[in-house]
């Protein structure tokens, strides 16, 4: 059966494999967007557009995405001496991806509401030049984030930011540039330039074709200067662009989110700020702003000219940047208020993953105001593996793909599920946010040391500014989900998208006074030494088996450093393991030969309490203890591999440095030793049953790893396994091979890296097994007479003691107890004669 079932499994692969190279060869799909670990998701049709999906392309557009805002159409209305107020959004952004420019981040910031959009980590390999940190789904080329949105002059799309240092950049695509075709594939949505550039690589080139106005600054739209006001002015180019590696996008809108992308998770901009209370007029509970009054986060701020910091004026960087929005009295009026202006500045450092942010609401009226600011936490970090990976959590409900984490002044790290925020959502809608402390509590409860959105690599969290130890000047703090909990399929609740956001105190903020508050936002890896320089070290965390990992990961760093290669190192590692356990595999060796020389006996057993179980294994253990034998001494090499099996697992899941290390540079299967070999995609034919992200068994990839590992397993236990005496020791076989089989059900999506693991200790075995018992003794361990019950075991003879063990047992002896006599009776006299 077992040499069946193995063949079965051989061939099946196989055709398998076949089919599949042969069906995207001969049988390509229709369509041209491929659906692949390459490809960048179109939007969902059924998801609803939010402030960041509005149509930028005509001056009404704003006021079309924020027609639910009933205070819109007066607010607008500019009073006397009031500043005009932008009507389209703007992008700028922070920092530069040029590897000269010693900028770690790239951070993409929208007017809409003065917030992130966008952060994608662009930091080197130290003397390697490639990206530390890219995409593990996306192996296809990448020219840069545009914030594309659909031209009006022609068929395209029009640039609307491009990074410094980004391969767009390099060539030449400028802000303003309507791009209509790439590689000779028209481009008329913002999703069509991720899927012309599916089937490119990293390094290769591309021709991108682009209308450029060659209009004077008169002639631009003021409130939209990216758009050409004159069609007639607009020239064709064409433009060369060499693709690099697409960087990690840790914080992105929901709709960038590739295939890993969800329905139901909402597109919002990161670090929204709106006004929690106007005198005596605050947010009711439930709702994002206060009612009857512009919401800031809904409004175009006006931008500052930024100060740019380059040794090259090719490649201008920008390191500072700020907000300003005024709210005027009529927009003030339902809450009594007069005008007042905010002010959101940010900084980025070189070399740094925190953002310095400030926040200032000033007072322009003639009266005294209470006011107090809501501010929003990061929101849409990287789903990267949800379906696969498994995020380890302190609590017993377990962990979401992003969760909220949080420490206060007494040191208690406490975690919230997103399981826990969605059922809460769901639960009560009218209250979705779980309060992470309220103005009741103790002092030290009330002062965080951080909050923060964790992920399984990565952690964006806000700190208090430098210099400070928590944040004092809160009066609320909570946690929801950025979703509509209604439209989380089953299965895919884990991909939900979490945030938070922190209330001010409130302060009485007298006339030309201002409402200040600064802090630091951090977004970045979880690299030990990095997240305990600002105190977030407790967002690292192995479990249970920490030790063994953190001993694993850094004998895996020592090998693998040395050698240049992760999986040779778990090789390495695991050759290292099993040869220090080697003694123990041989008594293991040794126990299983006893087994075979006692399996005639037991047979005889077996069929003498043919009809009898309970005597049946009465007799089996009456002959292993008469001969001594231990049945269980076989499975100690095997419990002892358990806590490295879990180790290297945690330290797989966990560790950062693990993770994008690739079995080798030359192909781009198993190119991330932390997650599945990802051999062939087969989600676009598969049934989702099996194939479907988060609601498949097998997921969207087809594994050769896992493949080996079971067919390992069942090769040993043919091997090894004692031939079967009874029916109930055949029985047990079969159900050990059902088992091992669907062990490769669950293992399917291992990281690559524990299937090395597996493979190699399993190798190991064969080879280890065929050679031990070469040098067994051919004699018989059992004297037949003891086995048949006929002999009772020979005694061995004490050696004779020496001189030495003689006195150590004089000294050693116990003094005998002396029997006092009892002074009432009276001793037996015996008569004399």
């Amino acid at each position: 059966m077992e040499r069946r079932l193995l063949t079965f499994i051989i061939y099946s692969t196989a055709f398998l494999a076949i089919y599949v190279s042969l069906r995207h060869w001969v049988m390509p799909p229709p369509k041209p967007i491929a659906k692949d670990e390459q490809q960048i998701a179109a939007p969902l049709e059924d998801e609803p557009k939010d402030i960041a999906d509005a149509d930028l392309r005509d001056p009404q557009s704003e006021s079309d995405a924020l027609a639910s805002d009933p205070v819109k159409e007066t607010t607008e209305a500019t009073e006397p001496g009031a500043p005009r107020r932008p009507s389209k959004p703007q992008w700028v952004t922070l920092g530069s991806m040029d590897p000269n420019s010693g900028y770690v981040m790239l951070v993409t910031l929208n007017s809409l509401g003065g917030a992130i959009e966008r952060i994608e980590l662009v930091e080197r390999e130290p003397g390697k030049g490639n990206l530390k940190y890219r995409r593990v789904d996306v192996r296809s080329g990448y020219m840069g984030y545009f914030a594309a949105t659909p031209a009006d002059a022609a068929d395209g799309v029009v640039v609307n930011v491009v990074g410094p240092g980004t391969p767009a950049q390099m060539a030449g695509i400028e802000v303003g540039d309507i791009i209509t075709e790439i590689n000779g594939k028209s481009i008329v949505r913002r999703d069509d330039i991720d899927s012309a550039l599916t089937k490119t690589k990293p390094g290769e080139s591309v021709k991108v074709a682009v209308l450029r106005s060659t209009a004077s600054t008169a002639d631009t739209d003021a409130d939209d200067p990216a758009a050409p006001s004159d069609t007639s002015s607009l020239t064709s180019t064409s433009l060369t662009v060499k693709l690099s590696e697409h960087p990690l996008d840790l914080i992105r809108l929901a709709r960038d989110g590739g295939a890993d992308q969800v329905k139901g998770n909402d597109s919002e901009l990161s670090c929204l700020m709106t006004l929690a209370q106007v005198n005596r007029k605050g947010i009711i509970v439930g709702d994002e702003a206060i009612q009857g009054i512009s919401d800031p986060a809904n409004l175009v701020w006006s931008i500052d000219s930024p100060s740019a910091t380059t040794d090259d004026d090719a490649l201008p960087a920008i390191d500072a940047l700020t907000f300003r929005l005024a709210l005027t009295a009529n927009e003030l009026e339902k809450a009594k208020g007069e005008a007042l202006q905010l002010v959101r500045t940010y900084r980025l450092p070189k070399e740094s993953y925190v953002i310095d942010m400030g926040i200032e609401v000033e007072n322009q009226g003639d009266q005294p105001h209470d006011l107090a600011y809501r501010l929003a936490g990061p929101n849409g970090l990287t789903l990267e593996g949800w379906w696969y990976s498994t995020k380890i959590s302190p609590n017993f409900s377990g962990a979401a793909a992003r969760d909220i984490v949080y420490t206060n002044a007494a040191n208690r790290h406490e975690l919230v599920s997103g399981y826990d925020l969605l059922k809460l959502a769901k639960k009560q809608p009218e209250d979705p946010d779980q309060s992470l402390f309220s103005p009741d509590l103790d002092e030290k409860t009330q002062a965080l040391k951080y909050v923060a959105v964790d992920a399984q690599y990565f952690v964006a969290a806000y700190l208090p500014e430098a210099g400070q130890t928590a944040f004092t000047d809160l009066q609320r703090v909570s946690a929801g989900i950025v979703a509509d909990a209604d439209r989380i399929e089953r299965h895919k609740e884990r991909a939900v998208n979490t945030s938070f956001y922190l209330t001010s105190n409130v302060r009485t903020v007298k006339p030309g006074e201002s409402l200040k508050h600064n802090l630091r936002f951090f977004a970045g890896p979880k690299e030990p030494d990095l997240v305990e320089k600002y105190g977030l070290g407790d967002t690292i965390y192995y479990g249970w088996f920490a030790p063994f990992a953190v001993l694993l990961a850094s004998l895996l760093h020592v090998i693998g450093g040395s050698i240049g290669n992760y999986a040779i190192a778990i090789i390495l590692l695991t050759v290292l393991v099993r040869g220090l356990m080697f003694p123990l595999s041989r008594k293991a060796a040794i126990n299983a030969q006893r087994m075979q020389e006692l399996a005639p006996e037991l047979k005889k057993i077996a069929e003498k309490y043919k009809d009898d179980m309970e005597g049946r294994l009465k007799a089996q253990r009456e002959l292993q203890t008469r001969v001594g034998f231990n049945p269980m001494a076989g499975c100690l090499p095997m419990f002892l591999q358990l806590p490295i099996f879990i180790g290297l697992y945690r330290a797989l899941s966990v560790d950062i440095e693990l993770r994008q290390k690739a079995v080798s540079s030359a192909t781009s299967w198993a190119s991330n030793l932390a997650g599945p070999d990802m051999a062939a995609y087969w989600g676009d034919w598969m049934w989702d049953y099996l194939a479907g992200r988060g609601t498949g068994w097998l997921g969207p990839y087809f594994n050769i790893l896992p493949v080996f590992v079971v067919g390992l397993f069942l090769l040993q236990q043919k091997l090894f396994m004692p031939p079967a005496t009874d029916e109930q020791t055949a029985m047990t076989q079969k159900m050990m091979n059902i088992m091992t089989l669907m062990m490769g059900l669950f293992f399917f999506r291992v990281p690559a890296g524990l299937c090395i693991y597996f493979i190699t200790s399993s190798l190991w075995g064969i080879c280890e097994r065929v050679l031990v018992k070469k040098t067994l003794p051919a004699k018989q361990h059992f004297d037949l007479g003891v086995v048949e019950g006929t002999a009772v075991p020979t005694v061995k003879k004490d050696k004779p003691l020496t001189i030495a063990d003689r006195i150590r047992n004089q000294v050693n002896k116990p003094e005998e107890p002396v029997e006092r006599p009892n002074k009432r009776r009276r001793p037996d006299l015996k008569k004399k004669r």
